[in-house]
Formats: structure tokens, C-alpha cells, sequence
């Protein structure tokens, strides 16, 4: 039996990983600038996180959903503490995909309606509902596409429209779209946003799989806006790479029996992962770390990057250029072992390292990059200077 081909692959090979640097099966260093699609938070290999799920492994790995598990009850107070959201409930699942699925499913149990607006350009996974509700004609099946599901821009008056239709569950929306090209609404948009939904009966879905735990600089994006959506959705960074994933759901919705359910969401091994990765960036400060060489990172972007804008907020950051990047990638992976990633916007390099990336490893690939798109610099004159940074 052959894998089923889905992706284009390129011919690297890792097999250990340690922070942010990769090292492949001929021994060659590469930073990873791109936490294997935002992913990796608190860096490969943490010896926090190696500890807890090893020690939690030796006890007990899984167990169905028909038992008791504090350690979920455990996750679930940690994460309310960390995020701000205490007086929310949490369903655990297994990734992002599953997390706005059932976010769907529940706003359209509890409002009684059918219709999803979404947001031109969005990205929410690629199960029924969510690649529904996904702005990419490509990946939805005829299957998917019976969905009642209307994509705006960001536009107050286009979204009011709609929901004066009537017939609107719920709005889903991402803080900052990370497949989209680190594209922002406005955070006069995402409050006119939510006092529209909650005047409607709609509830508002905030999908953080990618832009949430910690990577804007708070633990959620949309906290830059003040808002407070009704359910929200986490994976990605939430497990650093153990597969989980999640919704936060306000104290309005209430449950039952029946209502959502899962196998294998939230067994003792995800728990114990995401324990870790909260347990890592409430004692490493990782907020105000992702915040500072966020801030760092944008600013030296700015200066020398050459780029037509600078997206993004934290260590989530889009660098737009005013032509298709595939060689910039390409050369920054092959010629100086960094992985970056890219967007359905073919002019954006997208960024997304672990959130404890060291200013060093930030001046490795800003140096790496001057090179490719201007003049040499200090800091390229500095990467040549420092061969310690490569293996």
C-alpha cells in the first residue's frame, strides 16, 4: 500500500528536533521559523513537555470518555486561569478542524437556525462544516457545499445584510487569517462585530487554531479588540504538536447529554501536553516574550525588508511583497536552512516560530533574508561573522 498524495513534499527528512532548530537525516541544522504550521509553541522538544507526557505515558495513556479524568477538569481550570476565561466551559477534541465543526454545530443547536456568515479569504478546516465555511472552492466537495454558508468581506453594512435575514447561526471569524495572509479586521470592526451578532441572536465564533494561545502577544487575538466572543475555538499551539484541539463556550450556552461528543478528545496524553505548554508560557512569560521580539522582528521588517506591508501582530507575522515569494522560500529553505511558510496569497511570506525564539535565532533569518532581497546589511554582516549559528 502506497500513502495517499496530498501534499507536495519537499525532500528534507527530520528526525530530532530541539527548540527551534530541526536537524534532518543527513545531519544538516535548519531553523524552524515556521513551528510546523504554527504548531510548535513552546519549542520542539521541550524538556517540561517531554516530562510530563513521559511520566503521564507511564501511568495511563488512554481511556473513553464514559470514565472519570481529572486530568481534563485540571486542563480545563489551567486554561481559564491562563486565558482569562474562567467562567467559560471547555469541549475537548482532537484538532482545529473538529473545534469549529462542533463550534458550528453547537451555535446552530443553540439558536435553532441554519446559515454561517464567513469571511472572504477564510480558512477553518476541512471537515464537513468547517471546509464549508472555508473561502477555497477548490477543497469543498459537493457533499460540503450543501451548507447554508455566505462569505463577506469586511464590511459592517455586508454582514448586517445578512443577518437581517433572519436565518444566520453564527458568525465565524478569525482575529488574524493565517491562511489568508495574516490578514487583520479592524479592532473597531471585530466590537461593531460582536454587539451586531449578540442584537441578532447570532453567537459569534472567534477561530484562534492559529492565531491563539500566545502567538498575537496575548493569549488570544482577539483580546487586542476587547471583545468576548460565545465560543472559541483553539488547537495548533495548544498541544505543541500532540494532536488536540478544543472550544471555549460562554456560560450562556448551556449542556446536554448528547449534545457534542468525542472518543478520543481530551485522553489523558493531549491533556497532559497541553498542561505542559500552559504550565511553559505561564512560567517562561512567553506573552510578553512573543509581544517584545514581536515587536523587534516587525520593526527590523520594516527598515530592510523591502516589503510592500507588514502584517500581523506578535510572532505572527506576514511580510507582503509586491511579487510571488516561492523563490524567496525556496532559497531561505535550501540555501540557508530556514523553514518560513507561505499563503493563498502568493505574494506573502508567513512567519510563525515557536514563541520562545531567541533574538539570535531572529537575526539568523533576518540576516538570511537582507541577503535574498536587498544590499547586505549589519545583520547579514553579522550571520557571516557567527558560524556557531550553523551547524
Amino acid at each position: 500500500m502506497e500513502l495517499f498524495n496530498v501534499y507536495p513534499l519537499v525532500n528534507i527528512t527530520p528526525v530530532r528536533a530541539l527548540g527551534a532548530k530541526l536537524w534532518d537525516d543527513k545531519g544538516q541544522e535548519y531553523l524552524d521559523f515556521y513551528g510546523g504550521h504554527a504548531v510548535i509553541s513552546i519549542g520542539h522538544s521541550h524538556p517540561h513537555y517531554v516530562q510530563r507526557l513521559t511520566e503521564q505515558l507511564q501511568n495511563i495513556g488512554f481511556y473513553s470518555n464514559s470514565v472519570q479524568i481529572p486530568i481534563q477538569t485540571e486542563l480545563a481550570h489551567k486554561l481559564g486561569q491562563v486565558s482569562g476565561y474562567e467562567d467559560y466551559a471547555l469541549f475537548l477534541c482532537n484538532s482545529g478542524a473538529e473545534a469549529n465543526e462542533n463550534a458550528l454545530k453547537l451555535a446552530s443547536f443553540h439558536t435553532g437556525k441554519t446559515r454561517v456568515v464567513a469571511f472572504k479569504g477564510a480558512f477553518h478546516g476541512r471537515t464537513s462544516g468547517a471546509v464549508a465555511a472555508t473561502d477555497n472552492p477548490k477543497i469543498v466537495a459537493p457533499f460540503n457545499a450543501g451548507h447554508a454558508v455566505t462569505f463577506v468581506e469586511y464590511d459592517l453594512e455586508a454582514v448586517l445584510a445578512v443577518l437581517h435575514g433572519g436565518d444566520v447561526c453564527a458568525v465565524i471569524v478569525e482575529p488574524i487569517q493565517g491562511v489568508g495572509g495574516i490578514i487583520m479586521p479592524s479592532d473597531e470592526f471585530m466590537r461593531h462585530l460582536a454587539l451586531f451578532c449578540w442584537a441578532n441572536d447570532v453567537l459569534l465564533i472567534a477561530d484562534e487554531v492559529q492565531s491563539g494561545y500566545g502567538r498575537s502577544g496575548k493569549f488570544f487575538a482577539h483580546q487586542h479588540t476587547g471583545i468576548r466572543p460565545d465560543i472559541i475555538s483553539v488547537a495548533k499551539g495548544m498541544g505543541n504538536g500532540f494532536p488536540i484541539g478544543g472550544i471555549l463556550i460562554s456560560p450562556r450556552l448551556q449542556a446536554s447529554y448528547g449534545l457534542l461528543g468525542t472518543t478520543f478528545g481530551g485522553n489523558h496524553l493531549a491533556c497532559a501536553a497541553a498542561l505542559a505548554v500552559l504550565e511553559v508560557v505561564e512560567d517562561e512569560n512567553l506573552l510578553a516574550h512573543a509581544t517584545e521580539l514581536g515587536g523587534y522582528l516587525r520593526t527590523e521588517l520594516l527598515a530592510h525588508a523591502g516589503a510592500a506591508e507588514i502584517r500581523g501582530r506578535g510572532l505572527m507575522v506576514g511580510i507582503k511583497y509586491d511579487f510571488p515569494i516561492k523563490e524567496i522560500r525556496d532559497k531561505l529553505l535550501t540555501d540557508h536552512h530556514i523553514f518560513v511558510g507561505n499563503a493563498s496569497d502568493p505574494t506573502v511570506l508567513r512567519l510563525l516560530p515557536p514563541l520562545n525564539i531567541t533574538k539570535a535565532e531572529v537575526d539568523r533569518f533576518l540576516g538570511a533574508l537582507y541577503r535574498l532581497v536587498s544590499p547586505p546589511g549589519p545583520l547579514c554582516e553579522k550571520e557571516e561573522e557567527e558560524p556557531a549559528l550553523k551547524k
